[in-house]
């Protein structure tokens, strides 16, 4: 029997309130921070051995900012759990947890993890990745049930990454369901979708062999072929003809592949690097073209071999 641990959990939306579930069904003592909330963040943080960040990518900042100002001890481990790129400094959220607080490690949480799922108890697995591999371990500890299967590597960026860039390509697969295009057209997509990732994640520095992992084509299929996932209902819906507006307006939570994607392309353009999904993607985001145009601009692109942009 495994000693109780004190987690702090941080964000209490859809993702942060599963994660607290799964923590709690382990019989470790879970305490909860909102921003919302009345709860002071300093009597949430005191006595966690963890520290589970779920908030949304714009709530990074001020978060570990707070905790920095609290004096934040440095054996409490950080475990970022938000997927997204910050659009000033373009860096993932790990990296900006690890700027503000240098000297705690810092664990990312990332896979195929909808989180309507695990709150019904279906089984899942996740990755659990840092540079310190102990500290991974720990939390690997933590977490691990009868149906949450975690697995640990030392690719944190990779792992991100993979979480993070998957919601472009799930904004794209909801367009593709939306127009009924097809089995073979989704597959084609998909298939296309992962060397996409591949190019942007290896040149900021992750592994390549981290996207075939579960934090990279397990979230991919996960996140492209579900309702659920509130990535899919932006690109779906804006098939069916709604405005970005009114889908981010109703969204329960967010979709942080809307902002992912202008900060992908950004991050390809600089670097001449091709991300063509990404490029429909982000136009079709800012009303410069229509879902019929951007599936017609992706299938007259020049002809080419199939592996010729693997490097890695």
């Amino acid at each position: 029997m495994h000693t109780p641990s004190v987690v702090a959990i941080l964000g209490m939306g859809v993702w942060g309130t599963a994660l607290g579930k799964i923590v709690q069904d382990n019989h470790h003592n879970v305490y909860a921070w909102s921003h919302r909330g009345d709860m002071p963040l300093v009597s949430v943080v005191q006595d966690a051995q963890i520290i589970v960040s779920a908030v949304s990518m714009q709530g990074v900042v001020p978060t570990a900012q707070k905790l920095r100002s609290l004096n934040l001890p440095v054996d409490k481990i950080i475990v970022t759990a938000t997927k997204g790129l910050d659009p000033e400094t373009k860096r993932t959220p790990s990296q900006l947890w690890q700027s503000i607080l240098p000297h705690n490690s810092v664990v990312v949480l990332s896979g195929p993890n909808l989180s309507k799922e695990i709150d019904q108890g279906l089984p899942a697995a996740t990755v659990l990745a840092s540079s310190n591999l102990a500290a991974a371990q720990q939390v690997q500890k933590m977490l691990a049930s009868d149906t949450f299967r975690a697995y640990v590597n030392q690719d944190p960026l990779g792992t991100e990454l993979g979480g993070t860039l998957k919601n472009v390509m799930a904004i794209a697969s909801g367009v593709c369901d939306g127009m009924n295009l097809g089995t073979n057209a989704k597959a084609a997509l998909l298939t296309r979708a992962l060397p996409e990732m591949i190019r942007i994640g290896t040149h900021l520095g992750a592994s390549g062999a981290t996207f075939f992992g579960l934090s990279g084509l397990g979230d991919l299929i996960a996140t492209c072929d579900s309702p659920l996932s509130r990535n899919y209902q932006v690109g779906y819906r804006l098939a069916q003809g709604q405005t970005l507006e009114e889908i981010l307006a109703d969204l329960e939570g967010t979709a942080e592949g809307v902002n992912t994607t202008k900060v992908v392309v950004k991050i390809a353009d600089s670097a001449a690097i091709a991300v063509p999904i990404a490029q429909q993607v982000n136009k079709l985001l800012q009303g410069e073209i229509t879902p019929q145009s951007a599936i017609k601009a992706l299938m007259e692109r020049n002809l080419k071999p199939e592996f010729d942009d693997l490097n890695f």
